[in-house]
């Protein structure tokens, strides 16, 4: 995660248009999407398989709605830590994403070091992760805050230069 250097990956308009299709729904035929943009199958799987081998798409995942999992209280967690070394800054970091509550993990600048985007079951839940993390050596300071509405963007996609 540290040091990860971004690549600029050249995609053209059928690039594009298929990872807008995939991103709505990874779950369509590769018959079904070169229907829809006018192209013969071998192409599609061709174009999707290249997106792949250049890093372009990285996964398929199955979203999952919160509420039916009985994790509908979701916070951000806003941690500083003490001493602001690297190996200590890892170490967290490993431990926080291990955490099952966790949804997201941030490195960021600022007043924090990290913000954890967690769902839990409800807000005693909450308070019971708070005060365990909270007992953590590397701890210097930790801050809740709930999150009333969650709007989350499910098609990123390259933008115009």
């Amino acid at each position: 995660m540290f040091g990860r250097s971004a690549k600029l990956i050249a995609m053209d308009e059928l690039d594009t248009a298929l990872l807008r299709m995939l991103q709505n729904d990874a779950r369509r035929t590769n018959r079904d999407m070169a229907a829809e943009l006018g192209i013969a199958p071998s192409t599609c799987l061709e174009r999707i398989r290249g997106l792949k081998d250049r890093g372009v798409i990285t996964g398929y995942h199955a979203e999952v709605d919160l509420q039916a999992i009985e994790r509908s209280t979701q916070a951000i967690i806003s941690i500083k830590l003490r001493p602001q070394a690297m190996a200590v800054a890892t170490a967290f970091q490993d431990y926080v994403n291990k955490l099952p509550q966790t949804l997201e993990l941030f490195m960021v600048s600022g007043a924090s070091d990290f913000l954890a985007h967690v769902a839990v079951k409800d807000t005693q839940a909450l308070r019971d992760l708070v005060l365990d993390l909270a007992k953590r050596q590397e701890i210097g300071d930790i801050r809740s805050s709930v999150v009333f509405e969650h709007h989350r963007r499910t098609t990123v996609m390259p933008l115009e230069r």
